[in-house]
């Protein structure tokens, strides 16, 4: 209406047939995989029947081809063992998006918390992009680099890239360049074996 302010808050949500609306999730936990937006909900939810799962947490993790691909991340009930796999076939069962299927489930012994117990998404996010990036340089057969990602306030996600110093940058770069993130690169000497040094 004409002379009302909106605020732009960020969330989620949808309205049903009353009118009520129901907030759903944050636009930025958003997983965009090849221009399709994923809700993680749309993934979390069916993960938290599964009579195992005691908390579920979805994230985007980068992917060279598709920008991101869902991955999960499920802490299980006390005393529960089921492995990833058969969590991930129930996934696929319960999904309804066939793009919003993880690639992977992970089960971890505790989820990170705020320090209101809400799952810390942005950490599961880091974990997944030292390791999707970390991943594409073994292919690459690409050894004495390491891989360090953190989130700036001003700038997103960055990732600190340390190299060995007969590492072949260009190829690093190349590698790497593959996947829509800053890096920053710094050169190391190598003091033993997986051990770099400033």
């Amino acid at each position: 209406m004409r002379g009302q302010c909106w605020l732009n808050t960020g969330d989620l949500g949808r309205q049903d047939d009353d009118g009520y609306f129901y907030l759903t999730g944050r636009r930025k936990e958003l997983i965009i995989r090849g221009g399709h937006n994923i809700d993680p909900a749309v993934i979390e939810e069916p993960l938290h029947r599964h009579p195992a799962v005691l908390m579920a947490a979805a994230v985007g993790r980068p992917d060279a081809h598709a920008g991101e691909v869902p991955v999960a991340y499920v802490q299980l009930k006390p005393g529960a063992d089921v492995p990833e796999s058969e969590l991930l076939s129930f996934a696929r069962d319960h999904v309804g998006e066939r793009a919003a299927v993880p690639k992977a489930i992970r089960v971890v012994p505790a989820m990170p918390l705020t320090a209101v117990g809400k799952i810390f998404k942005p950490e599961l996010k880091l974990r997944e992009t030292e390791d999707a990036l970390t991943q594409a340089l073994r292919a690459a057969s690409i050894a004495d680099v390491s891989v360090q990602a953190r989130n700036e306030p001003d700038r997103g996600t960055v990732v600190e890239v340390s190299l060995a110093a007969q590492a072949d940058r260009r190829l690093v770069q190349r590698v790497l360049g593959q996947f829509p993130l800053p890096l920053r690169f710094r050169q190391v000497d190598v003091a033993g074996p997986g051990h770099p040094t400033v």
